[in-house]
Order: C-alpha cells, then sequence, then structure tokens
C-alpha cells in the first residue's frame, strides 16, 4: 500500500508540475530513444538480409569470386586480382560434388530491356543465366509453364522463363508461354514463369528473366566469373559438404598449400556475422551516446527532486508528526524518482521502436517489434540482446538512474527536522 500511495503521489507530482515533468521525463527519453532507435533499425536492417540471403534455399551456399556483400572495402584491390571462376572449372566442381543435392551455376547481366511487340520495359531488366539446378538452389518456383531441359541446356537454345514483374509489364493480359520476346535485340521463346517472390533489402526478384547458362555465355562472353551454388541434402551434411567444396575447387583452380582461397563462400550466416562485425562499433556508440544521455537525464531528475523536496518540506513536516519515519519519507521519494525513469524509459522505447521501424517501411522488411523475442538486435561477444531483452534491459537501467539519482533527494527529505519542516514558509 506504502508503495500504491508514494506511485499515486508521484503522478500526481508529474500532473502538477506538467512542464517541468515534461522536460525531465524528455531527457530521459532522448536517452533510451537514442539506443533503441538505432537498434531497432539495425535489427530491420538484419531482418532485410537475412530475408534476401534465405532466396538461395534452404542449407546452401555460394561460392563466388567476390564476397556477397563487402562491408570494408579495405581489400577489394585483392578481390579484383583474383582469376575468375570460369563455367569448365564450375561443371568439373558440377561432376565432382556428388555428394550434394543439387549444385546451380548461375551468370548475370544488369541493365538490359526486354520487349515484346511495341511494349518496353525499362532498361533494369536483370538477365540471369542458369544451370537445371539452379532453379532450385536458388529457391525459384515455376508459376506457369516450365523451366527449360537439359537438351536446351545443351544446345544453348533461345528460351526464357520471365520474371513476374517482366509478365506484368509485357503481358497484362494473356498468358506468355509460347509466345516470343526479345531482350537487348535477342529473340527468345518463352516457355515458363516464375512465381512471385521479395527480394534482398526490399527489392523484387521478379524484375528478371532467366536463360540457359550457356546460351548466357555465348551471348554476353565467356568472361563472366561463375557462381557455384550448392544445396546439402540435409543440415546435418551441411559443414561436411561445405569443407568438401572448398577442398575441391581449390584443386580445380590449382590452389597451393596453405595459401588463401582465391573465392569466397557466402550463406545466410556468414552475412549476418559480417554485417554484425561491421555495425558493432555502431552499436556501441548508440550505447556510449545512450549513456550520456542518461547520466544528464539523471542529474536533472536529481535537480527535480531536490526542488520537490524544498516544495513540500511542510507536507513531509507533517507526515512525520504523523507518525510516518525516515523509511517511509525515504521509500516515497525513491519512488517518485523511479517512476520519473520509468515513464520516461517507456516513452523512449516506444518513439525509439516507431523511428527504428521507419527503415522496414523504406527497405519493405518485416518490423522488429519492441515485444519481439527473436530477432538479435545487439550481439556482442558474450551476450546477444533481442528486442525484448533490449527494451527491458532499457528499463532496469532507467529504473537504475532513477535510484542512484534519486538517493540523495530522498536521504534529504528523509532527515528533515519534523518541527523545522513544519515552521517552514
Amino acid at each position: 500500500m506504502q508503495i500504491q500511495e508514494s506511485i499515486g503521489m508521484a503522478m500526481n507530482s508529474i500532473r502538477v508540475n506538467k512542464l517541468r515533468s515534461v522536460l525531465t521525463l524528455l531527457g530521459i527519453g532522448v536517452g533510451v530513444f537514442s539506443i533503441i532507435g538505432v537498434m531497432t533499425a539495425m535489427g530491420v536492417l538484419q531482418n532485410a538480409i537475412e530475408n534476401g540471403v534465405s532466396d538461395l534455399g534452404a542449407n546452401t551456399f555460394q561460392i563466388q569470386k567476390y564476397p556477397a556483400v563487402n562491408f570494408n572495402d579495405n581489400n577489394r584491390w585483392r578481390y579484383r586480382n583474383r582469376k575468375n571462376i570460369s563455367y569448365d572449372q564450375a561443371e568439373m566442381f558440377y561432376e565432382r560434388m556428388k555428394l550434394a543435392k543439387y549444385v546451380g551455376l548461375e551468370v548475370g547481366e544488369w541493365g538490359k530491356v526486354a520487349e515484346y511487340k511495341n511494349i518496353k520495359t525499362n532498361p533494369s531488366v536483370n538477365v540471369m543465366g542458369e544451370s537445371i539446378d539452379g532453379m532450385a538452389t536458388n529457391n525459384w518456383n515455376i508459376d506457369i509453364g516450365r523451366s527449360f531441359t537439359n537438351q536446351e541446356l545443351q544446345s544453348a537454345a533461345n528460351v526464357i522463363v520471365m520474371g513476374s514483374d517482366v509478365v506484368k509489364k509485357l503481358f497484362p493480359i494473356g498468358n506468355p508461354v509460347g509466345e516470343f520476346i526479345r531482350v537487348n535485340g535477342r529473340q527468345y521463346k518463352v516457355i515458363g514463369t516464375l512465381a512471385s517472390k521479395g527480394g534482398m533489402l526490399g527489392g523484387n526478384q521478379g524484375n528478371m528473366v532467366v536463360i540457359p547458362i550457356t546460351t548466357h555465355l555465348n551471348t554476353y562472353g565467356k568472361e563472366h566469373s561463375v557462381n557455384i551454388m550448392v544445396t546439402t541434402r540435409d543440415q546435418k551434411s551441411y559443414n561436411e559438404v561445405l569443407e568438401l567444396s572448398r577442398g575441391v575447387l581449390r584443386t580445380i583452380r590449382h590452389v597451393p598449400p596453405g595459401e588463401p582461397d582465391d573465392f569466397e563462400f557466402f550463406s545466410n550466416e556468414t552475412i549476418i556475422a559480417q554485417f554484425n562485425e561491421t555495425t558493432f562499433m555502431i552499436k556501441i556508440g548508440a550505447v556510449g551516446i545512450a549513456c550520456i544521455a542518461l547520466l544528464a537525464a539523471g542529474i536533472g531528475i536529481m535537480n527535480i527532486m531536490l526542488v520537490s523536496v524544498t516544495e513540500r518540506t511542510k507536507e513531509i513536516g507533517i507526515r512525520k508528526a504523523l507518525g510516518a519515519t525516515k523509511y517511509n519519507v525515504l521509500t516515497q521519494f525513491l519512488t517518485e524518482s523511479v517512476v520519473f525513469s520509468q515513464i520516461g524509459g517507456i516513452i523512449g522505447i516506444i518513439t525509439g521502436s516507431i523511428m527504428g521501424n521507419i527503415v522496414s517501411i523504406l527497405l519493405s522488411s518485416p518490423p522488429v517489434y519492441p515485444w519481439n523475442n527473436t530477432v538479435a538486435i545487439l550481439q556482442t561477444p558474450f551476450l546477444d540482446f533481442t528486442a525484448l531483452q533490449m527494451n527491458i534491459t532499457a528499463l532496469i537501467f532507467c529504473s537504475f538512474i532513477g535510484i542512484v539519482f534519486g538517493v540523495y533527494p530522498a536521504w534529504k527529505a528523509a532527515n528533515l527536522d519534523p518541527i523545522e519542516a513544519l515552521r517552514f514558509e
């Protein structure tokens, strides 16, 4: 009952002194807002990256010349000096990887125009060259028609599978299968369409067309570096197949023992790990800024509580005259200080979550809710914090600030002489 009464008195104090209370709560709110906003935005970015790279399919990793996402550009020169993964090397790899479920080979060309009769797309269509298994390793599903056959792959046939966005643009009405379209001036027969699917960081995989990789190499040149995608039979064999892949490709590319790989592996886990490593200092910086802001807010709370003690000196004297102990008065003012901190913390969490999730709207990515307990928005070498854990930690820290900076005003109030307090004007 005493705690409940103290909370009620704290709320009444906020109502009576609105401007002063708002300024105090603003200090706490800004500190919590800065950390929750940054962490939520980082969590949204992580969600976007996870959703994008998961398009490779389950238990799938990719091997290519360059890193999939290079957050640190310092070693870019080293990647440029690598030799391309040639189609012949990729085929040799395919032949030797019997443990894998699928091995897809892929090349790409960007910024092309697709046209049908007098309808044209913007020069932004991606032309993907795929092997037979490339459809499965990319986790692409046929919507209408079919994919190309092994015979069409071997003969480098001019057949094409269209992405959903290209279909909507060129064939707003009717079935495109069996029709002929032109891509970059070359004619292809449409044999199928891909089911609609989102892309990485808010992109759209529907803005592409897929042709046999042999057709692609004949059309756009064989100097492309081939990306190799490997899908394992199950999660248990994932690491074994990955290490086997490394050994097979090092042998094919004649990498000397002891020398580093001249190719890159990537999967969902490696990209997320690189993202977290790169953004770790940003997150630590946000924590530091938040701590400074909360320290300043704590000093503000102490100042407000000291003013409150002075204003309510006679009230304290009356309470003591009626039998209130030092402990009762101390608890009352400490509770008020903690209530101030908690309300400011809740405001900071709400506004920080809203501002951080604006990124999800910009990237068309799933939002990170304050109560989410699955997405790690701060990962350290020792602990990983989900959104829920981060918000609970923020509220606990706000309570700590309220107690630390409320102790002196509460102690001062508790030690007032009741007779002197009653005489105070």
